[in-house]
């Protein structure tokens, strides 16, 4: 739409051609070789009168043209003006030929992960490089999302495209079995444990330090053993406490006695002996007298009767519905130089939520031992999905992912926590409770927040826990919630940014978590003759005859002929 023009308004230069404008851009060679006379001293400097408007305006130069020549005073040793030409010209001209967009801020370091809708941009992810440049204080990224709006495929993505980078990713329980189609792509096979899997998982595996347990030092093994010990000790703990049993500090010193004996650390550390929670349970229902001695206790009936509580908690592990998961030896091996490893606990979802929960506090425990002894240099993703079902077990298992994401630059681990909503952390104990308190604290440990798609109501909750602003929220509840992979990147205290995560088609498929939604029925379910029934119209006795022997009615259709009720069919 043209401008008016009226009698005393400036008429507008008219534009000037684009080649005119190019060839101005890009000639110079006519750019002035001579010196631009010397800037007038600020003492010498005349007072400049300009008439206009009849009224008199006096400008004194307060600097030469180069600035004052000085430290942090803006110097610069060259004019630019004396060693290129300056052009003007109006934003309609310059516009096409650079549209002078303003980044977002973020460095173009790491993986690609989509663009910055706001200023077309090319957005780009690596957490590490964020704490080195101090963009951030800890790597570590929280993920909250409405189901279907691409939780999955942004974790994915970041996963697969952090690989070109040497950064390597461990699912720490995939509940719901939705990282195995990017495994088994990659040419890897996902750990499976549950239903009519030969896997087990010792909960008490040593890893790789028994193998370099001869090549260490005194002084070393002391170290990592007390390590190994402290980190046994708290996982067997928190499983007494999923069974709703509050272990007392006398259960911890009876507990690390009994590992320590089991383990063989007091044989003068030659060599370590495997150990399972079976033996654990053992050795506390039928002590000998040199252990319940050590422990102080009075008699082997008082050390039997203190301890039969967290013996019978232990010992739902063994015959309870985990019975057989985590209580023998280790009969796998994990390629940890492989790019992504996964556990897929998606076949426990029939033994209960309490036995997953277990399972991810095993897991949590034994892969954190794992990834800590690889001392390969290397930075590792750690994805915790629904994370919230482990905190759920108690206090022990939050304070276990607190210390996690704590240690995560020490580690050089990225903690990536993946949720639906902050209510989810509220759930994990009862409201003021210590469990809920460290649990909300976790977001502070999370410095890069990516906000998904929500309804109004959870927007209003991470609005709260997040301090957003109002245009912030917004953005959650309006523009994320119109298409998939749409999020809002929240760094701190940094202002959001709108980033649309892109996949190729290939990643498309890989990624689809609705796949099983759009899977055909087997081939053995629909006879050969015939395919998936159709809406079929059911004549009624008055417009069509009735078949020979009886009639037809739409409540009782003939034989071979299917009818919809209710949205259903049937025959």
């Amino acid at each position: 739409m043209s401008r008016l023009w009226y009698p005393g308004r400036r008429r507008p230069a008219p534009p000037r051609p684009a080649g005119e404008l190019l060839s101005q851009f890009t000639d110079l060679s006519g750019v002035p070789t001579t010196s631009a006379p010397e800037p007038v001293e600020e003492e010498d400097a005349p007072v400049l009168r300009r008439r206009r408007g009849g009224r008199e305006r006096v400008n004194t130069a307060a600097a030469p043209r180069q600035g004052h020549r000085e430290a942090g005073r803006g110097w610069s040793a060259v004019d630019a003006s004396r060693r290129a030409p300056t052009y003007r010209a109006t934003t309609s001209e310059i516009g096409g030929l650079f549209p002078l967009l303003a980044s977002n801020g973020v460095p173009a370091i790491g993986a690609r992960l989509g663009y910055d809708t706001q200023s077309g941009g090319a957005f780009y992810v690596h957490p590490t490089e964020w704490v080195l440049r101090q963009m951030v204080t800890n790597p570590n990224l929280v993920v909250f999302g409405e189901p279907g709006r691409g939780k999955s495929s942004t974790v994915v993505a970041l996963m697969l495209r952090m690989m070109l980078f040497g950064v390597r990713s461990l699912i720490s329980g995939d509940v719901k079995g939705e990282y195995t189609p990017l495994l088994k792509a990659l040419g890897i096979t996902p750990i499976a444990l549950g239903r009519g899997s030969a896997h087990r998982l010792n909960a008490l595996d040593l890893g790789p330090i028994r193998t370099r347990w001869p090549s260490w030092s005194a002084e070393r093994q002391r170290e990592e053993l007390t390590g190994i010990l402290a980190r046994w000790t708290r996982l067997l703990t928190a499983l007494a406490e999923a069974q709703g049993y509050q272990p007392t500090v006398t259960d911890e010193l009876v507990i690390s006695t009994v590992l320590m004996r089991l383990v063989g650390a007091e044989d003068s550390y030659t060599e370590l002996r495997p150990i399972t929670i079976p033996d654990v349970v053992r050795q506390l229902s039928d002590p000998d007298d040199d252990l319940w001695q050590r422990t102080r206790f009075a008699s082997h009936r008082q050390f039997v009767d203190h301890t039969r509580q967290i013996t019978d908690a232990l010992s739902n592990l063994v015959v309870g519905p985990l019975s057989g998961l985590f209580d023998e030896p280790t009969n796998f091996d994990l390629d940890w130089d492989a790019p992504v490893q996964s556990m897929d606990l998606s076949l426990l979802r029939s033994r209960g939520d309490q036995a997953i929960a277990v399972a991810l506090t095993c897991l949590g425990s034994w892969s954190s031992m794992i990834t800590d002894l690889q001392d390969d240099g290397d930075v590792r993703i750690v994805v915790r999905d629904e994370v919230w079902r482990q905190m759920r077990l108690g206090l022990r298992a939050v304070q276990a992912v607190d210390s996690d994401l704590r240690l995560s630059r020490a580690e050089r681990k990225i903690q990536l926590l993946v949720m639906h909503k902050p209510s989810d952390l509220l759930s994990v104990g009862a409201a003021g409770s210590q469990e809920v308190s460290i649990a909300k604290d976790l977001l502070a440990l999370c410095s890069t927040r990516i906000l998904l798609g929500q309804s109004t109501r959870v927007g209003d909750e991470l609005a709260e826990e997040l301090a957003l602003s109002e245009r912030e929220q917004a953005v959650i509840t309006g523009w994320a919630m119109e298409g998939q992979g749409r999020a809002l990147w929240k760094m701190e205290n940094s202002p959001g940014l709108k980033i649309q995560t892109v996949l190729s088609a290939t990643e498309r498929a890989v990624f689809d978590t609705n796949a099983g939604l759009r899977a055909a029925p087997p081939a053995a379910a629909v006879g050969p003759a015939q395919s998936r029934p159709r809406l079929t119209a059911v004549p009624s006795p008055a417009s069509s005859p009735a078949p020979a022997g009886g009639t037809a009615s739409a409540a009782e259709p003939a034989a071979g002929v299917p009818s919809r009720v209710n949205g259903t069919s049937r025959r």
